[in-house]
């Protein structure tokens, strides 16, 4: 229930009342609560387990921005760039997803008028939910890791699985004598670290730096130049300019955990870029995880490194 606490507040009484009510009145599925929509002129929607909850109570256009202008502080101008991507971040990690009439300039968004949409996504970090993947991910002979690729389709939780083994990684591990490392994260859209006001909102272990709202390619540099990381990592990785920065931190002896969307190898291999970085051996391991068990592992490939090919364990 802290979770939703953290977001129940920033609605209006009578919004509050009836989310309350349905949140009673469904208690046993309140921990399965992921999303909470207000749209404009139409009934709150709440998401439980993959369904949607349409509760009576109809939202007009002052609640909506009265709504937003309390996720921005009543400093809308502050938020200027993260209303530009489409998200905030507000405080305990959670996400308000932002819909309207889009302000263009030099093919580049600048703003957004008149609010509709807000879409609240309910953050809860899961611990531990990375030990399957850990076995793959940790080269426990040398104290290190080997350069990762986490792929599957949206929803199947790569990014939960990531963020934890950052966390691990970072700490260190104890029962098997592995030491913590330096990791850099580059958090482009929040979602690894959810930075509030400088300050992760989740925990992504104690030697863990994070540049956030940067491209990955940016940051990624960034990180290797000036944090001297003994690992990095970002999220959904697949752009040309990825794939050099990626090649440039393994150039650097930095050591890497990344995640791509993907339901098999073949798949990955039709994107040009992540092509290229199988084509050159950059991933030590492939791991896939399963569509129809969320978090959990379907496959996991192995570079040959004598044959330079990729086998699966």
């Amino acid at each position: 229930m802290e979770e939703l606490n953290q977001v129940l507040q920033y609605f209006p009484l009578e919004i509050y009342l009836q989310l309350t009510k349905f949140i009673e009145e469904n208690e046993n599925l309140a921990d399965e609560i992921e999303e909470i929509r207000i749209r404009t002129d139409k009934p709150i929607s709440v998401k439980v387990n993959n369904s949607n909850r349409i509760l009576k109570h109809k939202i007009n256009q002052e609640e909506t921005l009265k709504i937003f202008e309390k996720v921005c502080e009543n400093s809308v101008y502050s938020y200027r760039n993260q209303i530009c991507e489409g998200f905030i971040t507000i405080k305990g990690g959670h996400r308000v997803g932002i819909t309207g009439n889009v302000v263009m300039e030099n093919d580049r968004v600048i703003n957004i008028n008149y609010i509709s949409s807000l879409n609240f996504r309910i953050a809860r970090q899961k611990l531990e939910c990375s030990n399957e993947a850990l076995e793959y991910v940790i080269d426990i002979d040398n104290n290190n890791i080997f350069n990762t690729l986490i792929v599957s389709p949206p929803g199947c939780g790569k990014t939960t699985i990531l963020r934890d083994l950052i966390r691990k990684l970072s700490n260190g591990i104890k029962e098997i004598n592995f030491k913590g490392k330096t990791v850099g994260i580059v958090d482009e859209r929040g979602e690894i670290a959810a930075m509030y006001k400088g300050i992760p909102q989740n925990d992504v272990g104690v030697r863990t730096d994070v540049v956030d709202n940067i491209s990955k390619d940016k940051g990624m540099k960034m990180l290797v130049r000036s944090m001297a990381p003994e690992i990095i990592t970002c999220d959904e990785i697949g752009s040309k300019q990825d794939v050099q920065a990626i090649n440039y931190a393994v150039c650097s002896g930095v050591k890497g955990i990344f995640t791509a969307h993907g339901g098999n190898i073949e798949e990955i291999n039709l994107n040009p870029e992540l092509a290229e970085l199988l084509k050159n051996n950059i991933f030590e391991k492939i791991i896939f995880l399963d569509v129809k068990q969320k978090g959990k592992i379907a496959k996991v490939y192995e570079l040959d490194k004598k044959n330079k090919e990729y086998k699966i364990l």
